[in-house]
């Protein structure tokens, strides 16, 4: 498995990076952010995900490992193949990508060029499962150690949540940026992210 290319950037183009490394070129597919890290460098880095079909190998590339994450939940949904997980990365960002599952938008999903409202309604139900699984039941009786979060906040938890962290890291997280100054769901979530 190839998790990780470090190396010459030989070309970009609208969708690939050619990147030499070891004396081996490798044709990379990029999410749009991958893409922009690597525009103008002459050596670059991208964290990979291998796919092995019978008509061939795929690899394709991200920014940063949390890119990477969500690409992976993203194909775990039914109907999501890495080419769109990759377009529907190149069509929003991680951020607004977790925000619009968290807050079950089906319209704001729709907007990446060509994934249907159902495909967009599947990863929402399928995503949002998978994070409430992993919740951590409130406690019973007195009361609780940290204060009962805002829907705003609980939205920011959910999608924290949605790329791997603990309900725990993630309120921790949240407050942080509030104590920073972050007002909006957008706001919370970014500072949240960079304190991680």
């Amino acid at each position: 498995m190839i998790g990780y290319l470090k190396g010459k950037i030989l070309s970009l183009s609208e969708d690939t990076a050619l990147i030499e490394t070891g004396g081996v070129g490798y044709e990379v597919l990029c999410s749009a952010s991958a893409l922009a890290s690597l525009s103008g460098k002459s050596e670059g880095e991208v964290y990979t995900y291998l796919q092995v079909r019978d008509d061939g190998i795929s690899l394709f590339g991200f920014s940063s490992p949390a890119e990477k994450n969500m690409f992976l939940k993203l194909v775990s949904v039914s109907g999501v193949g890495p080419k769109m997980g990759i377009a529907v990365l190149s069509g929003m960002d991680i951020n607004s990508l977790a925000v619009a599952i968290a807050s079950s938008d089906v319209k704001k999903l729709s907007t990446v060029k060509g994934l249907g409202k159902k495909t967009a309604e599947r990863i929402i139900l399928e995503l949002r499962e998978k994070v409430q699984a992993t919740e951590v039941p409130a406690s019973k009786g007195g009361a609780p150690a940290i204060p009962a979060a805002s829907e705003g906040d609980e939205d920011a938890v959910v999608a924290l949540m949605s790329l791997g962290f603990t309900r725990a890291e993630s309120t921790r997280a949240i407050d942080r940026a509030h104590a920073e100054g972050a007002a909006t769901l957008e706001d919370v979530i970014r500072a949240a992210l960079k304190s991680m």
